[in-house]
């Protein structure tokens, strides 16, 4: 195959698999615990929750270059998070200048319900499938994983100069 055709035909089976995954979403059709509908969040709120979720502890200007938020936004946000009692703020123990945000109990609980929902759905796929169909289903989540890993790498080493 020609390199056009090829890329023709990767960005097709792209398409073809990202139209397969709204499919299975919509056939889930998941539903949104009660906590998250009455949390009255709003998704940058959401986002900072599952930047401290995945990330732990941060530092507020690590949170805001994460999102690709000004400081200002990333403060903002943080700001209502702790109001609503979801996420804590404390000085750093090295350097109490550096303000350390983290997700409190009641927002570590509200995000691991979410985690728990989507791991929930997972399972959905996967139960019924057979022995053959599991392996290959492995397989493909270990190829993405791998593809991740990569791409978090490279994306490392070019945050690092090019990689020496």
């Amino acid at each position: 195959m020609e390199p056009n055709n090829n890329l023709r035909h990767q960005e097709a089976v792209v398409r073809h698999i990202l139209e397969l995954a709204e499919n299975i979403y919509r056939a889930l059709n998941p539903a949104l615990p009660l906590e998250w509908l009455s949390a009255d969040l709003t998704v940058a709120q959401l986002r900072v929750l599952l930047v401290l979720f995945t990330d732990g502890p941060s530092r507020m200007s690590s949170i805001a270059s994460y999102l690709g938020i000004a400081l200002s936004t990333a403060t903002g946000i943080v700001d209502n998070l702790v109001k609503k009692g979801l996420v804590s703020r404390g000085a750093a123990p090295d350097d109490r200048r550096l303000v350390i945000c983290e997700l409190s109990p009641q927002g570590r609980e509200l995000v691991s319900n979410l985690w728990q929902l989507s791991r929930f759905q997972i399972e959905r796929l996967l139960v019924g499938l057979t022995p053959v169909q599991l392996d290959k289903a492995a397989e493909v989540a270990e190829l993405l994983l791998a593809n991740v890993r990569r791409q978090e790498a490279a994306e490392g080493q070019a945050h690092n100069g090019g990689g020496d």
